[in-house]
């Protein structure tokens, strides 16, 4: 099957959107063999920092010998990225391979009655993930969900410990308006018997957690306990933290960078430590070159230094204060902002924590029918529109950010991971596969 092939495939699967619901998906798992029952998993669900947590322990994994998959979503210029080995994008053949198997048994399933419609995208990666780790016969692999958690196609695999990183308002149309309500969705993930690592602060969200815990009789392992304490202190380039445990005290200085960073690491930590008790050979000094080495891109990713050039793809609320909090920190100065957000994302709550940032203002779309046109977001937030510039491109708008920064001013490219992904493509060298390969 060729790479064109693949891709029409997978162009197809895009036009049935996002579907709920795990029947689909064990009927293929059942066809395949069941793969995701040939290596341990760690099932990372939470609105925000489970993509960095993921990768902290991928890469923590790896640096104590084993041989680690890592599946994330979503990816910003090669589809691959979203199935990595240590760190090594899935190969095009195997991808290729995969995708055609998958292809050929929906075909079958479909045939004899036994799939209620066709798969979804997601759905579709989401089986080549676990066919091709089981394939590679990976020691381990860390699943994070796709999108909240009881629902998601990747909560199908019994893992041998479930997070959740943190819980805040997103994708309401799918999870419920109420944090109550979002905090079920993702407390899905939870399985019998199986611990759960909690991130969450929010006294009302850890009820919900807790509440379904007891249900499964998992055991709740809070991160940000009493018995747990997370401090800080600003050094010359960064944070160094120290994390107290119940069986260590880590100190470290995230490559990732913001506080918030600080806090993914911790919960990376707890994680490594419950697999400790599993039988996992994981060292303490390994634990910490992994938090200070790994490579997240499109957060808070530092692309140019003249002029300064900033990418983070914050969705949410949280995620742009975590991105606002930072700026003040570190920069100081008003910045040119390059923006844009998805239709279906709580546009003003986000732009409100962006905007007051930035002397000038880019409003800009990647090339998606989900991407919110920069007039209507100029429309919402008219207060700021003597700062607005309007370019319907993102090309166009970077070029523009460019040379209204004359070398001088700062960039902050933010909103989306959507434009990120398209920032990626405009600046020369910045694959993400290829940055993640060197490693």
């Amino acid at each position: 099957m060729s790479s064109s092939a693949c891709q029409r495939y997978l162009d197809e699967a895009q036009l049935f959107g996002i579907k709920l619901g795990l029947d689909n998906m064990k009927a293929v798992l059942a066809s395949l063999g069941q793969p995701q029952e040939a290596f341990p998993v760690i099932h990372i669900a939470g609105t925000n920092g489970k993509g960095s947590v993921s990768a902290m322990l991928e890469r923590i994994f790896w640096l104590n010998g084993y041989t680690a998959g890592l599946y994330t979503s979503p990816h910003l210029v090669d589809i691959r990225e979203r199935i990595r080995i240590n760190s090594r994008l899935i190969p095009e053949e195997n991808f290729c391979r995969l995708i055609l198997e998958i292809r050929k048994k929906e075909k079958r399933l479909k045939d004899k009655g036994k799939l209620a419609g066709s798969l979804t995208f997601f759905e579709i990666m989401t089986l080549c993930a676990l066919k091709y780790f089981s394939q590679a016969s990976v020691n381990l692999a860390v699943l994070e969900v796709g999108l909240g958690g009881r629902f998601d196609a990747t909560n199908v695999v019994t893992p041998a410990a479930s997070v959740i990183t943190s819980i805040s308002h997103d994708h309401q149309q799918y999870l419920g308006h109420t944090l109550a309500k979002i905090a079920y969705e993702k407390a899905g993930i939870i399985k019998r018997g199986v611990p759960c690592i909690g991130g969450v602060k929010n006294e009302a969200v850890l009820k919900v957690i807790e509440k379904k815990c007891r249900q499964e009789g998992a055991p709740l392992i809070k991160v940000f306990d009493h018995g747990q304490k997370l401090t800080h202190c600003q050094v010359k380039d960064g944070h160094l933290f120290t994390f107290k445990t119940s069986r260590a005290t880590y100190h470290f200085k995230p490559s990732l960078p913001g506080l918030h960073q600080g806090e993914n690491a911790a919960i990376a930590i707890v994680t490594a430590e419950t697999m400790k008790e599993q039988g996992y050979q994981l060292k303490k000094d390994k634990i910490i070159e992994a938090i200070e080495t790994v490579v997240w891109p499109g957060r808070l990713e530092v692309i140019s230094h003249v002029p300064l050039v900033i990418l983070d793809g914050c969705h949410n609320e949280d995620g742009a204060r975590a991105v606002s909090d930072y700026i003040k920190e570190k920069i100081g100065q008003p910045v040119i902002l390059v923006f844009a957000i998805m239709k279906d994302k709580e546009i003003e709550k986000v732009a409100s924590k962006l905007f007051p940032l930035a002397s000038q203002i880019i409003l800009t779309r990647p090339p998606l029918e989900r991407a919110a046109c920069p007039a209507e977001i100029a429309k919402r937030m008219k207060k700021f529109n003597s700062r607005f510039f309007l370019e319907e491109e993102v090309p166009s708008a970077l070029r523009l950010a460019l040379t209204l920064s004359s070398g001088k001013v700062p960039i902050l490219v933010a909103g989306s991971l959507f434009l990120i992904g398209e920032v990626k493509k405009f600046f020369p060298g910045l694959n993400p596969g290829e940055e993640l390969a060197r490693l």
